[in-house]
């Protein structure tokens, strides 16, 4: 079905109804969009968001202004027209897989939505995505066309959608991949990956033993990484040896004994070698020190 009809209002334009339309980007390849608030057509989409004044998923039909509004999620966050496409495509858009479409709500979908609902509770303060897409509105002084503004901004949009996607994606699978090689590792204190994935909050969630993660960079040597106590924190459970503070190659090398160790941060809290042996005899002396 590409032979539909998608209505929105015209004028003015914000995140919900643009990201809005750009999701539906994914659902369906090509679509009419008109953007008005003539009764007459709205009543005749297949698809209308953020106008009409009325919410009926199975209708077509998502609008969040009527009275009573159209619903809020378990954390109070109300929804707007993007959370209630989102709702019903979500996991569509996302390839049926529901942690992904699950996290692109919490950090994304719902964002927006807290925003266009005036619920700012936890919600940062300074420039949002939500901002960023409001810019896209010519100004006063421009003779820029809504309509076109409001395509350049869908466009966007859907490159956002897309990323945002793709690294919740990335996020989750690394986590079963973190998760496993904590589980397979010889020794709880060093985690060793067998391609870098993001492992940080993983080895917070499922290890308190972990010290040091090993793990190929993507030149080709290895490196080894200190856990830090918190995530986001710059203290670590326990730093590298404080005499390779800032050295590398030979003066390294002669610190460590390794011959083909590379460099240690300042900051101890990374150091790598050009083979897997090697990195794991730094991370052998570090557990000694």
């Amino acid at each position: 079905m590409t032979d539909i009809t998608i209505a929105t209002h015209n004028g003015n334009f914000h995140a919900d109804d643009v990201f809005s339309v750009a999701a539906l980007k994914c659902i369906f390849p090509t679509f009419n969009l008109i953007r008005t608030r003539d009764l007459g057509l709205i009543e005749k989409a297949d698809i209308v968001l953020d106008v009409g004044g009325i919410y009926d998923a199975d209708a077509g039909r998502f609008d969040h202004h009527q009275r009573g509004g159209a619903g809020e999620r378990e954390n109070g966050i109300p929804y707007s027209s993007f959370g209630l496409i989102w709702k019903k495509y979500g996991l569509q858009i996302c390839d049926g897989h529901p942690d992904v479409a699950k996290s692109v709500d919490t950090g994304l979908v719902s964002v927006i939505d807290a925003i266009d609902c005036g619920y700012v509770k936890g919600v940062s303060e300074g420039i949002s995505l939500s901002h960023t897409i409001s810019m896209f509105n010519p100004t006063w002084q421009e003779d820029s066309h809504f309509d076109a503004c409001f395509d350049e901004a869908v466009t966007f949009a859907a490159r956002i959608l897309a990323r945002y996607i793709a690294t919740a994606s990335g996020g989750i699978n690394a986590k079963d991949i973190v998760a496993k090689a904590i589980e397979n590792a010889q020794d709880p204190r060093v985690i060793v990956l067998e391609q870098y994935t993001p492992w940080k909050r993983t080895v917070h969630t499922l290890s308190q033993e972990a010290l040091y993660v090993v793990y190929p960079s993507e030149t080709g040597q290895w490196r080894i990484q200190t856990v830090p106590v918190e995530l986001g924190s710059f203290e670590d459970r326990k730093s590298l040896p404080k005499p390779w503070a800032g050295l590398s190659d030979k003066e390294l090398q002669d610190a460590t004994g390794i011959n083909d160790a590379m460099f240690c941060h300042n900051g101890l809290f990374i150091a790598g070698c050009n083979s897997f042996e090697s990195t794991m005899k730094m991370a052998a002396m570090a557990l000694e020190a």
